[in-house]
C-alpha cells in the first residue's frame, strides 16, 4: 500500500510530475466540491486514495490544486466536482461521475456511448436531461493517466523547417491509411503503420503529412446501424474529442496504456528524421460530449457554464458545430487552455503545424458574431511559442458562416472557392473561366492584402470531406445509404461528374476519360500558387464507392486499397512527376502576388493570360478554355537561376481547339504535358519541340516550357 502524503500544490493544470509526486489542479468557477481519486488499475472501481480538496488550503481563485507525494507516472486519477444541478441555469454538476481532467496527457481504454453510467441525467427518464443519475461512472474504464513527460529523450531531433510556399501538403487518417492487409505492414493501421509507407511518400514528392484528428476519441460514440447488414457503425474520424492534450490510444500498438504518448513522440522523431513534418488536424471548437443528451465526461460535469456556449434558456447548447454543442473560445479560461494544448504539442510532441477544423468558431464571440482580428485566432498568431508554425484554418463552420480570406495575418486557409471553380471548370460548367484565372493567381481577391501572400491559400480538389479523386469523376450522386442517416448526411453539391456510367465500369473508353480528367485536376492543382493539398490514395485513384461522409465506415469503403497503386501507376507516376515539376520551378511558389506588369523590361509581365490566340483570353460565359504564360525572367530562384517560361493550356470543351502560342524573344516553346496521352508520353521525358501552334483533344491540359 503507498503512504500518500497531501500538501497544498500549485495552481498549475493538469497533472505535473516530479521525483516525488504529483501535483493536480483544476479549474472550476461554479463547483462547490473538488475531489481527486487515484487508481491502481483503469478498470478499478474504487480509489487507493481519495482526497476532498479544501477550499482555504486547496484553491487559488477559481483553480483547486493538490500536491500528492507518492503518487507517480502511469497511475490513474480522475475528479469529482460537485455543485448545483440545474440543466435550466446551465449547471450540470454531478458528483457521482468521474471525469477526465481536461488537461490529461492520456487516457485509458474508450467509451462506448450505449452505457447509461457515463450520463449525468437518467437514460431512462421520461424527463430526460432534467432528471438527475445516481450511478458512478468510475465503473467506466476510461480514466486520466499520469504522465511524466520528462523520461523521453528527443535526442537530436531537428524540425524540417520547410517553408510555407514549398510545402506539399498530404491528408491522412493513421488507421485508414495501412489497415486493410495488403498495405503489407507489421503494425496496420497505427503511427508505426505510416512509418512503413515512408517510402511510398517519398517516392511521391510530398512534404507534409497532416493527420487527421489524434486527440484521444470514441470510436463508440456512434450509435447508428448500417441499414444493409445490420452492423454497428463507427466514430472512426475522430472529430469528437475527449481531450485537447491526449494523444488517442486507437493508435498504438502492443503497448500498456500511457505509452501511446511516448509512441508519438517516436513517430514524429522518425519522420523528422526523414525530412517530413507533422501538421495535426485538430479540433477546438466542440468536444465529445455532444448535445445536451451527450455523456458528462469532462468539461460539462468541471463547468458546463464555463466551456459551452449556451442558448439563451441556457438549458441547450449553440451548435455552430454541428455536433451537439459549441466550446466557448471566447471565454480567457477557453482560450487559455486552447493555447495551452497548441504549445503542449509543439514543444513535448514537436509537431510543425495544425490545421483547425471548422476554425470560423474560433473567431466568433460568446453570442456568435465573427469577431476576426479580435479574437483567439488573433492571439495564436500571435503567440510566441507557436510562431514559425503552420497555422491552416478551414474558414467556415456549421452555421452558415463562411470568411475565407477573412482571417488574421499569420494563417493559410483551405480555399473552398479553389475546389469549387476548379471541379466545375474540368466538369466543364459554363461561366467559370474568369474565376479559375483567380483561383491559379493565388485568390488575389481573397488573400492579397497585408502582411499575407500567396501561400495563404491552400489549394485542394478533395479532402476527407466529399468524394475521392476517382469518385469525383465516377458518381453524379452521394451513396451514403450505409451510413444509417437515409442518405440525408454528406454534402449535394458535390460538382462530380460520372463521365457516362454511374460508378464501377469495364468501359475503357470512360476509364481512359476518367483517368484524363484526373490529371487535368493534377496539373491545375499544381501549377496554381498556394499550397497543394492532396487526400490519401488519390494518386492512385482510391475510391469510397460514392460515399462522400465515410466517417463512420470502418471497412473497406474507406480503408485504402493498396492494390491500386499497380492497377492505377499510370496516375501515381503523373502525380510524381507533377510534384517534381512543381519543385523544380520557384516560379510557381511565388512570394509575391502576380503584378500583371513587365517589371523587368523584357516585353513580358510576369503573368500573361490567353485564349486560342495569343492576349486573346475567353473570360465570357460559355467559354471553357484558358491559357496563361508565367514569364521565368521576372523570377528568380533561390539558387540565383532564372526560371524557364511556363505556357499551360486548359481545354474543358467536348471538342480539340488549336492554340496559337505567344511568341518568345530568342526562345523556343517544348512541349512537357499533353493529359490526352496516355501514358507514360502523358509526361515527356524529353520535351517535344512545338512550333507556333498545338491542338488540345477535349478535356485535356497542356503545359510548355520555353527556353
Amino acid at each position: 500500500m503507498i503512504d500518500f502524503i497531501v500538501k497544498r500544490g500549485y495552481p498549475t493544470p493538469g497533472a505535473t510530475v516530479d521525483s516525488e509526486g504529483v501535483n493536480f489542479s483544476i479549474f472550476t468557477r461554479n463547483g462547490t466540491k473538488v475531489t481527486l481519486e487515484l487508481y491502481e488499475n483503469f478498470y478499478d472501481e474504487e480509489p487507493i486514495f481519495k482526497y476532498d480538496l479544501q477550499k482555504i488550503k486547496n484553491k487559488t481563485g477559481d483553480v483547486w490544486h493538490i500536491y500528492v507525494k507518492g503518487a507517480k507516472h502511469n497511475m490513474f486519477y480522475g475528479w469529482r466536482i460537485d455543485g448545483v444541478y440545474d440543466p435550466e441555469s446551465g449547471h450540470r454538476f454531478n458528483y457521482n461521475k468521474l471525469l477526465i481532467d481536461p488537461y490529461a496527457r492520456a487516457i485509458s481504454s474508450t467509451l462506448d456511448f450505449s452505457d447509461d453510467y457515463i450520463y449525468g441525467y437518467s437514460k431512462d427518464s421520461k424527463y430526460k436531461d432534467l432528471s438527475f443519475s445516481k450511478k458512478n461512472s468510475a465503473i467506466s474504464n476510461c480514466k486520466s493517466i499520469i504522465i511524466d513527460e520528462s523520461i523521453y529523450d528527443w535526442g537530436e531531433d531537428r524540425k524540417p523547417d520547410i517553408k510555407m510556399r514549398d510545402t506539399i501538403i498530404y491528408e491522412m487518417h493513421v488507421r485508414l491509411f495501412t489497415i486493410n492487409a495488403n498495405s503489407e505492414v507489421d503494425n496496420r493501421g497505427t503511427f508505426d503503420g505510416i512509418i512503413q509507407k515512408l517510402k511510398h511518400l517519398k517516392e511521391l514528392g510530398i512534404t507534409s503529412i497532416e493527420l487527421m484528428p489524434v486527440f484521444e476519441f470514441s470510436p463508440n460514440s456512434n450509435t447508428n446501424i448500417n441499414p444493409l447488414n445490420g452492423e454497428a457503425l463507427k466514430d472512426i474520424w475522430g472529430y469528437n474529442p475527449l481531450s485537447f492534450f491526449a494523444v488517442s490510444g486507437n493508435y498504438s500498438y502492443g503497448v500498456k496504456l500511457g505509452e501511446q504518448v511516448f509512441q508519438f513522440k517516436d513517430f514524429v522523431k522518425i519522420l523528422h528524421k526523414n525530412n517530413f513534418e507533422i501538421i495535426l488536424d485538430v479540433v477546438y471548437n466542440h468536444t465529445g460530449e455532444g448535445s445536451e443528451l451527450g455523456p458528462t465526461l469532462s468539461f460539462r460535469g468541471v463547468d458546463n457554464s464555463i466551456y459551452y456556449i449556451l442558448d439563451n434558456n441556457r438549458r441547450f447548447y449553440a451548435n455552430y458545430s454541428g455536433t451537439g454543442n459549441t466550446l466557448n473560445c471566447s471565454h480567457s479560461v477557453v482560450k487559455q487552455m486552447i493555447l495551452d494544448s497548441l504549445r503542449y504539442w509543439v514543444t513535448e510532441m514537436h509537431v510543425d503545424g495544425f490545421r483547425f477544423d471548422l476554425a470560423a468558431i474560433l473567431g466568433r464571440d460568446s453570442k456568435g458574431n465573427w469577431i476576426g482580428d479580435l479574437s483567439l485566432l488573433k492571439d495564436i498568431a500571435d503567440d510566441p511559442i507557436l510562431s514559425g508554425t503552420k497555422l491552416i484554418a478551414e474558414g467556415w463552420d456549421a452555421a452558415g458562416g463562411y470568411y475565407v480570406g477573412e482571417f488574421p495575418t499569420g494563417w493559410a486557409e483551405w480555399n473552398g472557392k479553389f475546389r469549387d471553380t476548379v471541379r466545375r471548370f474540368v466538369r466543364g460548367d459554363n461561366g467559370q473561366v474568369g474565376d479559375l484565372a483567380t483561383r491559379i493567381a493565388g485568390s488575389p481577391d481573397l488573400f492579397q492584402k497585408s502582411g499575407r501572400h500567396p501561400w495563404s491559400s491552400v489549394n485542394f480538389i478533395t479532402a476527407h470531406d466529399g468524394f475521392t479523386l476517382w469518385d469525383l469523376v465516377s458518381y453524379n450522386r452521394k451513396h451514403n445509404h450505409m451510413n444509417g442517416e437515409n442518405n440525408m448526411d454528406g454534402a449535394n453539391d458535390n460538382y462530380s461528374y460520372n463521365h457516362g456510367v454511374e460508378g464501377y465500369t469495364d468501359d475503357l473508353n470512360i476509364i481512359s476519360l476518367r483517368k484524363q480528367q484526373i490529371k487535368n485536376f493534377i496539373v491545375i492543382l499544381m501549377l496554381s500558387q498556394g499550397v497543394p493539398m492532396i487526400l490519401m490514395g488519390d494518386e492512385f485513384c482510391r475510391t469510397q464507392y460514392g460515399n462522400n461522409n465515410t466517417y463512420c465506415q470502418d471497412n473497406n469503403i474507406s480503408w485504402v486499397d493498396w492494390s491500386f497503386k499497380d492497377k492505377n501507376y499510370d496516375i501515381f507516376d503523373f502525380y510524381r512527376k507533377m510534384i517534381k515539376f512543381r519543385k523544380n520551378y520557384s516560379s510557381l511558389r511565388r512570394k509575391h502576388f502576380f503584378t500583371g506588369k513587365d517589371l523587368k523590361g523584357d516585353g513580358f509581365a510576369d503573368i500573361t493570360w490567353h485564349g486560342i490566340e495569343p492576349y486573346k483570353p475567353d473570360f465570357g460565359f460559355y467559354s471553357h478554355s484558358l491559357a496563361f504564360m508565367i514569364n521565368g525572367e521576372e523570377y528568380i530562384s533561390k539558387d540565383g537561376n532564372i526560371n524557364d517560361d511556363i505556357y499551360v493550356a486548359l481545354n474543358s470543351y467536348n471538342e480539340p481547339l488549336k492554340f496559337t502560342l505567344p511568341r518568345l524573344n530568342n526562345k523556343n516553346w517544348y512541349l512537357i504535358v499533353d493529359t490526352s496521352r496516355s501514358h507514360p508520353n502523358d509526361f515527356l521525358v524529353s520535351p517535344e519541340y512545338i512550333e507556333n501552334d498545338y491542338t488540345l483533344q477535349p478535356n485535356s491540359s497542356v503545359i510548355m516550357i520555353g527556353k
